[in-house]
């Protein structure tokens, strides 16, 4: 089965990937990645989570002291 352009450019650049990996260390290989750690929760939840927690406290602060 013959290959489809897409198929030889992408074994092209498998294959120019590859080469340049020869020789080197695999700390040397590893692609640089941002290390900012990621959050397990989205900041959007957090605020309705503070939202739940604070604003409750607010609004029974302030019925404490007007009622």
């Amino acid at each position: 089965m013959a290959q489809t352009l897409e198929q030889r450019r992408r074994n092209a650049k498998f294959a120019k990937d590859q080469d340049a990996r020869r020789g080197k260390a695999e700390t040397d290989i590893k692609k640089r990645s941002k290390d900012i750690p990621k959050s397990p929760i989205s900041p959007l939840w957090l605020g309705v989570l503070g939202f739940v927690i604070f604003g409750g406290l607010l609004f029974e602060v302030i019925s404490r002291i007007f009622f």
